[in-house]
């Protein structure tokens, strides 16, 4: 036995001599198995993982890293943003803001949008890599979208959401989620991020220390819910907030990261601190000793990717002092690389199907087209007295465009934004669409703080028709630092547009009494009341990114009839409204706000009308399992085609803290002049269930419940009532 030993053990030798021969002579080395396409992601991942050295790994765990040479790991920044358009990285073709994609109430739209961003960032992304270039913006893991419920008009960021209604915000964040990321079933066109992981919706004054208190009933139903989506609907990454929840940091808490995201959720994809927010937890929060307790319970709580350089800095010190184990450094290591694995960085570029995109992929035609059309759903139309909209283009000889906000750049592109060279602005979109035959004139009007000296008017006075632009701007409202003219670090101290905005538009009334159409802009609710005796029409442009100018003249002279939404409440006073610091749900929205305001929630007219009938009721009785159908029949009874959102409210049988009404279905149905459609709806009845606080979990309520379907959640043109049984 020992000679037939020896035998395989020197034939093992000369094979293995004879295959380095080879691999000399001919220059070739082996494949690593992390490079092989064909073996499944858990091989390749544990491949790459075991040939990294512990430092190697740690500092892999930081967004911008200088990947690993000597394996051929990429160098690569994990920094980027993709809000309403590949954002911070030159030419790219700009979306509405999020909030008028929102109002848009199309998520098929929306997953159309998200879809091009993703052509536009992978195209982006080959030509920064021919060229060497691996920096910031330029990679294909976008930290969007923004899915925190808009709770608060006083929140700045809230323009980067989708409003303050759950179901909506999970119905346009799992479109954006799917457009973005793509259709293969091996590679993801690029990588989104779920945000900011959980209860975060201002004050951006104190982000950084604030501690948000809720119970589990408001957390399940109302600031979870979008995220629970997402992740069902396999976004590859979340985003842990600044702040605290119930006195957990939320980078190193383990109720949100372990118990629930990882072990209920099942989530499989990677975890990235927001930027910074690992500092906080020792530097402002003070739960931590030092960076070092940090590095370890981030690391231990499910964080994979540091946005900062404290895990690269400070984890191998938390390692040497035997707060974690290199064993926790794989585990937190692997989510990350395999995403990186899933948008093709380890394969040859002829396997991964979207390295062929170019520079004629960005901003091209198509993309444009897409950007008005979109711009031109989230409109709102809030007043239209005596029908003076749509403009006839026969009956007005001369134009007054008038307005701070009428050739700003700001007013289109809101935050997070790219930069167009196809930019149409709202003097320039109704300019072209007037046509060279008519007079058109502009002026600025107005600043944001003289309410005193006004231009225009004289123009205004001698013309058949004034539009005027005003509200706000992002350097009014926004994130922290950003919003750089805020009176409140970023956020709203009151619902008012600037005062020499409304003293202008008074001005102006006061000046003639010829038609006047204010148009505003805005990231959120604003104190329309302020400007509606002085205006005949008012149109909600929100941000509606670089062809807002056309879209808008697309609205105004009828090319196609408003269809936006209201995706929030737009109250008469913050007084009406809980402490701002307050994350209990009683009393915010419309699902809990009971008083009177200046405009529901998902308002908005039409130059159409439409009557609702029933075509199909719901049944009777329903079981758990079941699923709410229905069909509403829509006329047309209106002068013009026109796109009706069909919105599906639910009313609650008794119960602990149940909502006023809920929207739980809606559908976006365009009817010509005379014409007929119908809509089917369906509602699943799980989704129904609500929190039972006592049990600490989600069970469906027995009883009567009421289907309530109309226009807006305070219109009522259809309702029925149908039962859940017990099971």
């Amino acid at each position: 036995m020992r000679h037939i030993r020896l035998f395989f053990s020197r034939t093992s030798l000369l094979l293995a001599a004879l295959l380095l021969a080879s691999v000399h002579m001919f220059g070739q080395t082996p494949t690593p198995a992390f490079r092989d396409s064909r073996k499944d992601l858990t091989s390749r991942v544990n491949d790459l993982l075991h040939q990294l050295t512990v430092e190697e790994k740690i500092h892999l765990l930081g967004y911008n890293n200088q990947g690993v040479p000597r394996l051929g790991v990429p160098v690569y920044n994990w920094w980027n943003e993709a809000l309403h358009g590949v954002a911070r990285a030159g030419e790219a073709t700009v979306f509405p803001q999020a909030i008028g994609m929102a109002a848009s109430f199309n998520d098929s739209l929306q997953r159309a949008m998200a879809d091009v961003i993703s052509t536009e960032a992978r195209a982006k992304y080959n030509l920064a890599v021919q060229q060497d270039r691996h920096i910031q913006y330029m990679g294909l893991t976008f930290w969007s979208p923004n899915i925190n419920l808009f709770r608060d008009p006083r929140w700045g960021r809230g323009q980067e959401t989708y409003g303050e209604d759950p179901y909506l915000t999970a119905r346009m964040g799992t479109a954006f989620v799917r457009g973005l990321q793509g259709n293969s079933s091996q590679y993801l066109k690029a990588s989104a991020c779920a945000k900011h992981f959980a209860v975060h919706s201002g004050p951006e004054a104190n982000r950084h220390t604030f501690n948000a208190r809720v119970d589990e009933k408001d957390l399940r139903e109302t600031y979870l819910y979008a995220f629970h989506a997402l992740v069902d609907a396999g976004v590859e990454s979340v985003m842990c907030a600044y702040n605290r929840v119930n006195d957990e940091p939320c980078c190193t808490g383990n109720t949100l990261l372990q118990q629930i995201l990882r072990d209920e959720w099942k989530f499989k994809g990677h975890v990235v601190t927001d930027c910074g927010a690992l500092d906080d937890i020792y530097l402002r929060h003070k739960t931590m000793p030092d960076a070092a307790h940090v590095a370890a319970a981030a690391v231990k709580a499910g964080v994979n990717i540091d946005c900062s350089g404290l895990l690269q800095k400070d984890l191998e010190k938390a390692l040497q002092q035997k707060l974690v184990t290199e064993s926790d450094i794989d585990n937190a290591l692997i989510p990350a690389l395999r995403t990186q694995f899933k948008l093709g960085f380890y394969d040859a570029p002829n396997q991964v199907p979207y390295t062929s995109l170019g520079a004629e992929s960005i901003s091209n035609a198509a993309h444009t087209a897409l950007a008005r059309r979109a711009a031109q759903q989230s409109m709102v139309l809030l007043k239209n007295n005596k029908n003076i909209l749509p403009l006839p283009k026969n009956k007005y000889n001369s134009i007054m465009i008038l307005g701070p906000n009428a050739a700003s750049l700001d007013a289109l592109l809101a935050n997070y934004h790219g930069v167009s060279g196809d930019v149409s602005t709202f003097v320039e979109g109704i300019t072209q669409a007037a046509g060279p035959a008519v007079t058109v004139q502009y002026d600025m009007g107005c600043n944001d703080v003289d309410s005193v000296h006004f231009g225009g008017l004289w123009h205004a006075e001698g013309s058949d028709i004034s539009i005027a632009v005003l509200g706000l701007t992002p350097v009014l409202e926004g994130e922290e630092g950003d919003a750089f003219l805020a009176a409140n670090g970023g956020d709203r101290v009151d619902l008012s547009i600037p005062a020499s905005h409304i003293a202008f538009l008074k001005a102006l009334r006061k000046r003639h009494q010829k038609p006047i159409v204010a148009v505003v802009t805005a990231g959120s609710a604003v104190d329309i009341a302020a400007l509606e005796p002085y205006a005949d029409a008012i149109v909600l442009a929100w941000y509606p990114g670089a062809q807002g100018g056309n879209a808008l003249a697309d609205v105004l002279f009828g090319k196609v009839s408003p269809s936006g939404r209201l995706p929030v409440t737009f109250y008469k006073s913050f007084k009406d409204l809980p402490a701002y610091d307050d994350y209990h749900v009683k009393g915010r929205t419309y699902r809990y706000f009971a008083g009177k305001v200046q405009y529901p929630f998902g308002y908005g007219l039409s130059y159409t009308s439409f009557d609702y009938s029933w075509k199909q009721k719901p049944a009777a009785t329903y079981q758990s399992k079941d699923t709410v159908a229905m069909t509403v029949h829509l006329k047309n009874t209106g002068k013009q085609g026109g796109a009706e959102v069909v919105q599906a409210y639910i009313q609650y049988p008794a119960g602990e803290r149940m909502p006023l009404k809920e929207l739980k279905q809606f559908a976006r149905a365009y009817v010509a002049q005379n014409g007929e459609n119908d809509v089917t709806l369906k509602i699943p009845v799980a989704d129904l269930q609500k929190w039972n606080l006592k049990k600490s979990q989600w069970e469906i309520t027995p009883g009567t419940y009421t289907v309530v379907i109309g226009g807006h959640s305070a219109d009522e043109r259809l309702r029925q009532s149908f039962t859940v049984k017990k099971k």
